[in-house]
């Protein structure tokens, strides 16, 4: 069996199309966002998140842990924006499989007078449509602990 042959098959199998269909869905919510992002559209942004959206940060600072509701985790994001400066440079990738997708950013942090640039990695679960967890997986966890600062 040629390789078109495998796709197709595997495409028109119940498990198959089911798998498809929900790589979509990611894929979907992962570039609409990423689009939004790159904007600079708030409101797009917060458009995609569900409402009882999980963000889970790593770390030892004030913003590690586990935030849940869209509230809550926007006014987590919102705040680790004003503590660290953060401004999205580019969208490095938009990655999606059957489980997850993922962005990965390259963001500008710290004061004005000391800017360092840091890739980041934004891990998705998507529930019909829209975020309902993320884990955030940084390049320099030390360095973000540090701009965060301590409770």
């Amino acid at each position: 069996m040629n390789r078109r042959t495998l796709i197709a098959a595997l495409a028109f199998s119940p498990a198959g199309a089911a798998a498809m269909t929900r790589s979509t869905e990611i894929r979907e919510a992962v570039e609409r966002y990423a689009k939004a992002w790159a904007a600079g559209d708030m409101a797009g942004i917060v458009a995609c998140y569900g409402e009882d959206f999980t963000l889970h940060y790593a770390g030892a600072n004030a913003l590690s842990g586990d935030h849940v509701g869209k509230a809550q985790a926007l006014a987590v994001l919102a705040e680790f924006a004003k503590r660290t400066g953060r401004r999205l440079v580019r969208i490095v990738d938009v990655l999606a499989g059957t489980e997850r997708g993922v962005v990965i950013a390259h963001e500008a942090l710290g004061p004005p007078d000391a800017r360092v640039e840091v890739e980041r990695v934004l891990v998705y679960r998507v529930d019909a449509g829209l975020f309902a967890e993320c884990w955030v997986h940084d390049q320099d966890q030390s360095l973000i602990d540090r701009l965060v600062g301590k409770a």
